[in-house]
């Protein structure tokens, strides 16, 4: 080999530190030696790109489809990702172990799954028309269907949601972070949203697992639906699943860089301005900018 001596790396020794800090964690987490399988990010990805196919056939299915053989591409389409999402879920249940017959209860859930795609197929609808309308700069529908971030966010996060109250929330939020991956948008699948939502450019998004957002609700890049604080139990550990995000009400636009923390309202109607930093209710028809913020902190001394 041209003058280069061979190497030795020490692969067999770290071969065997790392059997024993795999067999050590495993051990701690009472985990047998092979552990089940998790669900696959990359299959997922799969099935994802397969659903907005099936979904929007003429736009993110295949190119040359015809009218004559859009049902059937839909058809086997949707028969063979249902199959496949059928053992992402099953996988899902035999690691965590929630269930005696993961087999039956993943067909279940995949069957409940696909029964609502007609449901999710309808709010995108409304979401894309919101979005449409929303931003002058949209030419079309189909413009904001293959290029908004914020669609694309959204559409993993309807199919991301169904999947979360079915009884699969870890493949529910290996989607939504794919989601997040590709746009900067981090919404979790437990979060509960209306009809008509739009998110315009969308980058730096977050909303919480229990946040609560209405019909009609609009809100722009880096704005933040967060939890205000974590409660602990005795131990010391993080108490999960409490209702700790916003709730947003019908018709509320919110600006850039708004962080909205805790479990309080945002009334019907409102407006919330860019940079806003805001943690408690606001009623409904406010319109609140961070002077209006400010002058609340230190009215009468307060917040000093």
């Amino acid at each position: 080999m041209s003058g280069y001596a061979k190497q030795d790396w020490g692969v067999d020794e770290l071969v065997t530190r790392l059997r024993h800090l795999r067999l050590q964690s495993l051990e701690s987490r009472q985990r047998c030696d092979r552990p089940p399988k998790l669900p696959s990010r990359k299959e997922l990805q799969k099935i994802l790109d397969g659903l907005g196919a099936v979904l929007f056939p003429n736009r993110l299915g295949l190119p040359d489809v015809n009218d004559e053989g859009i049902d059937y591409f839909v058809g086997h389409t949707l028969d063979t990702l249902l199959r496949e999402l059928f053992k992402q879920i099953r996988r899902e249940l035999i690691f965590v172990a929630v269930v005696d017959d993961a087999y039956q209860q993943a067909a279940s859930i995949t069957r409940e799954f696909a029964a609502r795609l007609p449901e999710v197929r309808m709010l995108l609808d409304s979401d894309i028309q919101a979005a449409y309308e929303g931003d002058p700069a949209a030419r079309s529908s189909d413009e904001v269907l293959v290029c908004y971030p914020g669609i694309t966010a959204t559409i993993h996060h309807r199919l991301a949601h169904i999947l979360h109250q079915l009884g699969a929330p870890l493949v529910a939020r290996i989607i939504s972070e794919i989601a997040h991956s590709a746009t900067g948008i981090d919404i979790h699948p437990g979060a509960q949203i209306g009809e008509s939502f739009f998110i315009d450019h969308g980058t730096g998004v977050v909303i919480g697992e229990t946040a609560v957002i209405g019909r009609h609700v609009r809100v722009y890049q880096a704005v933040t639906l967060g939890a205000k604080r974590f409660q602990k139990d005795d131990g010391g550990i993080l108490v999960k699943g409490n209702t700790r995000h916003p709730i947003v009400e019908d018709d509320v636009v919110i600006y850039a860089g708004a962080t909205i923390l805790g479990r309080i309202t945002i009334g019907q109607g409102s407006t919330i301005g860019g940079n806003v930093w805001l943690t408690h209710s606001v009623p409904p028809g406010s319109h609140i900018t961070q002077a209006h913020v400010r002058s609340e902190l230190f009215h009468d001394g307060g917040g000093i």
